[in-house]
């Protein structure tokens, strides 16, 4: 397996996947592999040092991260991401999915991903901020609207968006919207946004289900993570005629055969935080929730959840994976042992990247578009996207990730050839 000497990666790691997954890959690339060592080498990797006063008066560090996998197509674009878990392994890694999904959908950029190394439970909103303001002015040199355009991630949201913004703007002097998206509707954010990766996973999996016969009506759905994707997942395909029966999120496992409330279960979340304690269903231990019986499984936590041994157990007809990278490689290979159709990430969840990108678009033009519209323009987008990576998957009978990463690579290799090497 291909390395750099700053990582380590096991085959089941995040990098140690998406190493795999270029592996897998690399057959169907004809001509172009002769170029696919680039897809297996970040062009850039900053860590940043983030000291911070603590409302203590004692001083803090935290270790902060951006990469940058590829900008041959275009900006950087990838989320930020505060949880103490971050490394830069897995940042890596999320850049290079990033460089994926967006050659998937077809949009004009690069594979980027930042993320700090904490936990912002235990800070204070100011705390949060300093972190926030200084982590952007780190970073400041490589980000920019033209450069690398961060956005929300898992425990990020609109607010720090607008600190990023602001921060960058007072640095260079000028207010620049378009150096982050998923910001707040009154800095120029994009109607539909917040909702965007949990309708994507909705409208890719309609697609699958449809090409699989498979009506949405009493489909039996599965969700790990009951954030702002699993949620509006869930949602959705409740209100298509889906029951959703089991859940689980940091607070805990509920199911109910029935089906859940989905109207009772959001305010119950946004009531406690999570949906443990929800009366209106049992609940289950964690590790049982993979033996939970659906047609629909929507791992929309975190990544390398649906370990080889867990595939084993797992009952469902389609994975659909709402989170980036929730299926190792071991799991990928029993899932397909099996049967299970696996939706990939670089598609199912490509709903966020594909709304950030009109909120770029409308920042740029200080025009902007209606929520019917956004949703329209998305749907469309997915839809299509899908559909090539369906045709590529029965073309060549290879599963729907590693067509997905033909139609990525690709274009992503395609446009490098075409460039050529500087100097």
């Amino acid at each position: 397996m291909p390395n750099l000497s700053f990582v380590s990666p096991t085959r089941n790691s995040p990098w140690g996947t998406y190493l795999s997954q270029i592996d897998a890959v690399e057959p169907y690339l004809g001509k172009l592999a002769r170029w696919v060592e680039t897809l297996r080498r970040p062009k850039r990797a900053l860590i940043v040092d983030i000291p911070i006063e603590l409302d203590n008066g004692t001083i803090a560090h935290f270790e902060g991260y951006r990469v940058q996998h590829s900008l041959t197509r275009g900006p950087g674009k990838g989320g930020v991401r505060y949880h103490p878990d971050v490394t830069l392994e897995e940042v890596m890694a999320l850049s290079a999915w990033m460089t994926v999904k967006n050659a998937a959908v077809n949009l004009p950029y690069g594979g980027a991903k930042g993320g700090i190394r904490l936990d912002p439970k235990t800070l204070s909103l100011k705390e949060l901020e300093k972190v926030t303001r200084r982590y952007t002015s780190e970073i400041g040199m490589i980000i920019g609207p033209t450069q690398d355009i961060p956005a929300p991630d898992v425990n990020t949201n609109g607010q720090i968006m607008a600190w990023m913004m602001d921060t960058y703007s007072m640095n260079v002097g000028a207010t620049a919207t378009g150096v982050v998206t998923g910001k707040p509707i009154a800095l120029g954010g994009s109607l539909g946004r917040v909702a965007a990766t949990g309708r994507g996973v909705f409208v890719v999996g309609r697609e699958a289900m449809r090409r699989l016969n498979v009506p949405l009506e009493g489909a039996r759905v599965a969700v790990q993570g009951f954030g702002n994707v699993g949620s509006v997942a869930a949602k959705m395909f409740a209100s298509n005629g889906a029951i959703i029966v089991a859940v689980q999120d940091h607070t805990g496992t509920i199911l109910n055969e029935k089906g859940l409330d989905m109207t009772d279960l959001l305010d119950h979340v946004a009531k406690t935080g999570g949906v443990g304690g929800f009366k209106g269903a049992d609940r289950i231990d964690n590790e049982n929730f993979w033996d939970v019986k659906s047609d629909i499984l929507i791992p929309a936590a975190l990544e390398g959840q649906i370990t080889g041994e867990r595939a084993k157990r797992v009952q469902t007809r389609v994975v659909l994976e709402g989170a980036n990278g929730p299926t190792t490689p071991d799991g990928d290979a029993v899932l397909a042992d099996r049967g299970i159709i696996v939706v990939p990430d670089v598609i199912a969840n490509a709903g966020g990247v594909t709304v950030s990108y009109f909120e770029w678009v409308q920042d740029f033009s200080s025009f902007f578009w209606t929520e019917d519209e956004i949703n329209v323009r998305l749907d469309k987008i997915l839809v299509g996207a899908f559909k090539g990576i369906w045709d590529t998957a029965e073309q060549h009978r290879i599963p729907l990730r590693t067509a997905a990463f033909t139609v990525a690579c690709t274009r992503v290799l395609e446009a490098r050839e075409e460039r050529g090497l500087y100097p």
